[in-house]
């Protein structure tokens, strides 16, 4: 499954703002939580407070920031607004309810 990932709001996600809207888990925890565990697997990151395991939104933003946390460039993954990120998710969801998956 693919998820719609825009870009293209050059604004970024704060620390405190949330990435997994379902859990409130917010993108500070996640860095840390990788930076202190050192996760093997992007799907480790479930641990970290139950992150990406309800709605799915968040999870490519996860691997993004996995993947970041993985390289040796150590750049700041650039993220959506978070009033941009929660408007592409309720887009999301809507899709989903129309498609009979939630």
């Amino acid at each position: 499954m693919t998820f719609p990932i825009k870009t293209d709001d050059l604004s970024m996600m704060e620390p405190d703002d949330e990435l997994c809207l379902c859990f409130h888990v917010t993108r500070r925890k996640v860095e840390n939580w990788i930076r202190l565990q050192k996760p093997k697997r992007a799907g480790q990151l479930s641990e970290c407070f139950g992150a990406g395991t309800g709605c799915g939104w968040c999870r490519p933003f996860l691997h993004r920031l996995f993947d970041q946390a993985q390289s040796e460039s150590g750049a700041n993954e650039a993220l959506p607004s978070a009033e941009e990120y929660a408007k592409q998710r309720a887009s999301y969801r809507e899709k989903k309810k129309e498609q009979g998956e939630e």
